[in-house]
């Protein structure tokens, strides 16, 4: 049996991953960065550009996103490109990227944010709260 640190862990073997410092020059090109935290998490603080699509319902949900929601090739467009998640610390954007990556998407193309919302936070990079 596995605990969840170990389990989160052998997720993060498993893809790629950047540190905030990384994501937080991303942003300014414009990339897309999926918060997987839950919505109250979400609405007491994040990164101004992050869409919120938590972990718990992130498959079903992803062709929601914002950019590509109501288009018959909604997956197709959000695979072309990269997408950054976050979450507090890490472990869930780790287990959310090997979840999509079991569902096609590119390794390369889904990157786990290391150190997540508490990261982000220590470096003092912006956030805005509410949803």
């Amino acid at each position: 049996m596995l605990t969840s640190q170990e389990y989160c862990a052998q997720a993060r073997a498993q893809v790629e991953e950047i540190d905030v410092h990384q994501l937080q020059q991303l942003i300014a090109t414009g990339v897309r960065v999926i918060d997987v935290r839950e919505p109250g998490e979400y609405a007491a603080g994040h990164i101004a550009q992050a869409v919120s699509i938590p972990r718990g319902v992130l498959e079903m949900k992803l062709d929601q996103h914002p950019d590509v929601a109501g288009q018959s090739d909604a997956m197709q467009q959000l695979a072309a490109e990269p997408l950054y998640l976050i979450c507090r610390t890490g472990g869930r954007s780790a287990l959310a990227a090997e979840s999509l990556q079991r569902m096609g998407f590119d390794k390369a193309k889904v990157i786990s944010v290391a150190g997540g919302m508490q990261a982000w936070e220590e470096a003092k990079y912006p956030m805005v709260s509410g949803c």
